[in-house]
């Protein structure tokens, strides 16, 4: 249920709303926009259609939430999701663009990496400690050593970092040395862990699963909001088709379709869509075109020696390349990439 206040609603009246969803067993979800402010009254649906809403002082209009995905909807929050991460700012003009090798490895790697990310204009340093693997035999990432060195990184250029977490147990570990939390593919619907990292206070990078249907998608989304962290970036990262081509088929109509639904920020991942660098350039400018938010693209100083997924990732000059293409795109739709500094 949806509750609008009125423009001139007290902050008593407020206050005394939120207090009367609570007394009942709900939950009380407050959004603050430019002209209204809202709350989302989340529980039992028999609960709800008992209670007097439309009667209690400062109350403008009841409205019920068809969706199944509340908390994520437009109905709910009308207006743009912005998250702050250190001095990047995603879902708002400026296109953020993240950059850095599927695992980590060396911590020379690591910042040489970084150095090449932030001089073409990239925003964020990417990078796996932990890395789910489909053969148990395959480096599966140096765990905590991994995090030091890219905490490491993050001090040596002053990059914002993100990094995946695989399980409940690590959330508070990865939670202490990155800026954002990222939810790989394999896990988009392990509710465990999405309620788990929807309790901290990181940001959550939240990647849809290879055989995820939208629904489903923005339903995992709603599973962090409704632990109290709004702070969730949706990621298309390519779903599994009968195409063997790419590494993926990138569902490029994920993106506006995601923005028409949710208020979340909208990010692509080209790189594991396309599963070999050559595609990387045109699947981002074609993100770019239609509206994500954000990339996340990875990037090596030396892709053929790289520890893992190196056919997908650009060596410095290409990223750099890439990164010039895009600004003029993102000039085109009204929004920026890297933008110089006054």
């Amino acid at each position: 249920m949806i509750i609008v206040l009125r423009p001139d609603a007290t902050e008593q009246e407020f206050q005394h709303i939120v207090e009367k969803i609570e007394e009942k067993g709900l939950k009380a979800h407050v959004s603050r926009g430019t002209e209204r402010t809202i709350i989302g009254a989340i529980g039992d649906e028999s609960v709800l259609r008992a209670l007097p809403l439309e009667a209690l002082p400062g109350v403008e209009k009841v409205m019920a939430v068809l969706k199944p995905y509340k908390l994520a909807s437009r109905d709910f929050h009308p207006d743009d999701t912005i998250i702050r991460v250190r001095d990047v700012e995603i879902g708002g003009k400026e296109i953020v663009v993240a950059g850095g090798p599927c695992s980590v490895e060396t911590g020379d790697t690591m910042i040489k990496t970084a150095q090449a990310v932030k001089a073409a204009g990239g925003k964020l340093l990417r990078g796996g400690a932990f890395k789910p693997r489909t053969s148990p035999y395959d480096f599966q990432g140096l765990g905590e050593e991994g995090l030091r060195l890219l905490a490491e990184a993050r001090d040596a250029t002053g990059l914002a970092i993100v990094t995946e977490v695989m399980e409940t147990r690590t959330v508070e570990l990865v939670s202490n040395y990155t800026d954002i939390l990222q939810i790989g593919a394999r896990n988009t619907q392990n509710f465990n862990l999405l309620k788990e990292v929807g309790q901290t206070n990181k940001p959550v990078l939240l990647k849809r699963g290879m055989s995820t249907t939208l629904k489903e998608f923005m339903l995992a989304a709603e599973y962090i909001m409704n632990e109290g962290n709004s702070n969730v970036i949706l990621c298309e990262r390519g779903i599994r088709t009968f195409e063997t081509y790419t590494r993926n088929t990138l569902d490029i109509s994920a993106v506006p379709i995601l923005k028409y639904e949710t208020h979340l920020p909208v990010w692509v991942d080209p790189s594991h869509a396309a599963g070999n660098w050559r595609w990387v350039n045109p699947l981002s400018r074609a993100a770019v075109a239609i509206g994500a938010d954000g990339l996340l693209v990875e990037v090596h100083v030396d892709p053929e020696n790289a520890w893992s997924d190196g056919a997908q990732s650009l060596c410095p000059v290409k990223f750099q390349s890439l990164m010039n293409d895009l600004k003029r795109i993102a000039e085109t739709v009204g929004r920026t990439i890297a933008p110089e500094k006054e």
